[in-house]
């Protein structure tokens, strides 16, 4: 991979890019879920991965909330068991409470007792929200995360997300396939292709400006090309 990435904290870094791109793999070495052959991650002022180094920390030692495009929650536990089992970190009697409030942050408060089975699509992307916030992260991870809802829901989730936004001042990198979602949401866009960084900047430019025709086909928009030529 020649992925270089680079997003402060209250921004949103969105990664785009045909399927097989490396974009949720780059999540993946965020987190520690996969091992690079070469580079460096620092976040927050702490090395991750160096592999001259040799540094290489776990998962549970990177400050990483993960939200995954299948919520990955818990069925079996309700919406505030789903949040309260990320608060090992606290004490057991202060954990209730603190679910409680990331719930409330992400507008679940009256559902804290559901299971997922009794939840909508976007109201367990909310529960994936809050539980991926549980730990105080130094950077939140969205994989896709609004792929399984409807448009209608997908439009609220947007809204809820800026507004989450101004709440944790964090950097958020999101993978998406949507060029819409991400130029609505986006500080800065980072287009790939195999592993490699191709453009990166704000929406507005590289989704009108691409610097090559090789990025034209990253964002499929070729096809546009060719109809004003014509």
């Amino acid at each position: 991979m020649a992925a270089e990435l680079v997003c402060a904290p209250g921004k949103l870094l969105a990664l785009v890019g045909p399927s097989g791109s490396g974009k949720s793999t780059i999540l993946r070495a965020i987190a520690g879920l996969y091992r690079p052959g070469h580079g460096r991650i620092a976040c927050n002022g702490a090395v991750w991965f160096d592999a001259e180094k040799g540094i290489d920390l776990p998962p549970h030692r990177r400050s990483v909330g993960l939200v995954f495009q299948s919520y990955a929650l818990f069925p079996h536990m309700t919406a505030l068991g789903n949040v309260v089992a990320a608060l090992g970190h606290l004490p057991p009697d202060a954990r209730i409470e603190r679910g409680r409030e990331l719930l409330r942050l992400v507008h679940l408060d009256g559902l804290e007792e559901r299971r997922p089975s009794a939840l909508s699509g976007g109201q367990q992307q909310r529960v994936a929200v809050a539980r991926a916030l549980a730990r105080d992260p130094d950077v939140l991870l969205l994989d896709e995360p609004f792929s399984a809802v409807d448009r209608r829901t997908r439009r609220r989730l947007h809204s809820e997300l800026q507004e989450l936004r101004a709440a944790v001042s964090m950097p958020i990198v999101m993978v998406t396939h949507d060029l819409d979602e991400a130029a609505a949401l986006a500080d800065v866009l980072c287009v790939l292709d195999q592993g490699e960084t191709l453009q990166t900047g704000r929406p507005s430019d590289v989704l009108s400006r691409p610097t090559s025709e090789r990025v034209r086909e990253a964002l499929d928009l070729r096809s546009e090309v060719e109809h004003e030529r014509v």
